[in-house]
């Protein structure tokens, strides 16, 4: 392939349409494929359960690596026909992950400094985002907060709440799991608090919800 062709075609892939959808038994070689993407190690090592466990670890089978072990557990959820979170799809090839579920499900929250609750309102937490090196800078996650947005408000969340990061400059993509403040306020979520200089609490109500497309 010439470089022009190539061009174009590199210019229509990051065109074509994002579709989000909830992980399934079905889905989970998508999600692996994402996690074991160039730029995800850190993933592979959480499997995203860190903020769904509070304190001591449990002991791991002999053999077996904490990565492994939090696969597993991230895969019996999935098994036992929960969606801890959904995958962004261009095409058919799976892009990126976005974890979210009521906010009692994520245990380490309630302890955390930063992110521990503002009220005792009932929430949905959206808590990190993977997307791999290869498709950063394309929208994905965007389309991953649209997509959670969506998700949660047909699950009949009222409040939906998140993390973020809140920079001036570039961060490296290591410290930007929880997403960039500026992403959610075009999304329309408004901070309610602030226990870090750099790592607010927003929240999106039902009735912008239901505004933002």
């Amino acid at each position: 392939m010439n470089s022009g062709r190539g061009r174009l075609y590199d210019k229509h892939r990051k065109q074509m349409r994002l579709t989000v959808l909830p992980i399934t038994h079905g889905r989970w070689a998508d999600l692996e494929a994402v996690f074991k993407a160039k730029g995800c190690s850190v993933a592979r090592g959480c499997w995203c359960m860190a903020y769904r466990r509070s304190g001591a670890e449990k002991p791991l089978a002999a053999g077996t690596s904490r990565a492994e072990a939090n696969r597993a557990d991230l895969k019996a959820l999935v098994a036992a026909g929960k969606a801890p979170g959904l995958i962004a799809y261009r095409g058919k090839v799976p892009v990126g992950w976005v974890s979210l579920a009521p906010r009692k499900e994520f245990a380490r929250l309630k302890r955390s400094p930063v992110m521990k609750p503002v009220d005792d309102k009932p929430v949905w937490s959206v808590v990190c985002f993977v997307v791999p090196s290869a498709h950063r800078g394309q929208g994905v996650a965007h389309a991953l907060l649209r997509g959670a947005i969506a998700y949660a408000r047909k699950r009949g969340a009222a409040l939906i709440e998140a993390y973020p990061v809140d920079k001036k400059g570039r961060s490296s993509d290591d410290a930007m799991w929880f997403g960039a403040k500026s992403m959610y306020d075009h999304a329309g979520f408004k901070e309610v608090a602030r226990r870090k200089p750099m790592r607010p609490v927003v929240r999106l109500e039902g009735s912008r919800m239901r505004r933002k497309k």
